[in-house]
């Protein structure tokens, strides 16, 4: 005597997409390439970002602060271009106080630490967007080709009321941002 066994299988499968907004444009050696994250502007709030400092400890940026933060975005220290930026900005800067600078890459902190060595830079704050990949809240991931992942060359200057009160998203990768314009601004 055989009795007839029905077992029923019943599997739910939740399938979450995440979409990725591609939001601006700048070049790569003449060549289009997509930002991933929301447009960015002036009078916006700025978003708060988790980076990793060269000494692996976690900063904050953006939002409220008790000083104005200029958050500077690179591709990779590792880069002539942003090896000559980060030098430019460690020491025109030097001498203005209440200001928070920060250059964020998504180079490992520990090469970050060995090219702040090395060029003795000492007065603005080098960190890492390779743990939490926050910069995609102000819109400077590269989305595509190449770097994508990387962090585009850009500048925001944040207000200590957490408003963003500058913004310089370099249209050529490889060029350097127009510093004169960003001491105006800090002025």
């Amino acid at each position: 005597m055989v009795k007839e066994l029905t077992v029923e299988f019943k599997l739910t499968a939740k399938l979450t997409l995440r979409r990725i907004k591609m939001s601006e444009t700048v070049s790569l050696k003449g060549n289009a390439t997509s930002l991933v994250g929301p447009a960015l502007n002036v009078g916006d709030k700025a978003p708060k970002v988790i980076v990793v400092a060269k000494d692996l400890k976690e900063k904050e940026l953006g939002g409220e602060n008790a000083k104005v933060q200029l958050i500077i975005s690179v591709p990779s220290l590792d880069t002539p271009v942003c090896e000559m930026e980060t030098k430019k900005f460690n020491e025109m800067l030097s001498k203005f106080e209440n200001i928070d600078v920060n250059i964020v890459s998504m180079d490992l902190p520990f090469a970050q630490n060995r090219f702040c060595e090395s060029f003795s830079i000492k007065n603005i704050t080098v960190a890492s967007d390779f743990r939490y990949k926050d910069m995609e809240k102000y819109g400077v991931i590269i989305g595509e080709g190449a770097l994508k992942g990387l962090t585009a060359r850009a500048v925001f200057i944040v207000n200590k009321e957490g408003k963003i009160i500058y913004k310089q998203l370099v249209p050529e990768i490889t060029q350097e941002p127009d510093y004169e314009d960003v001491l105006k601004a800090l002025k």
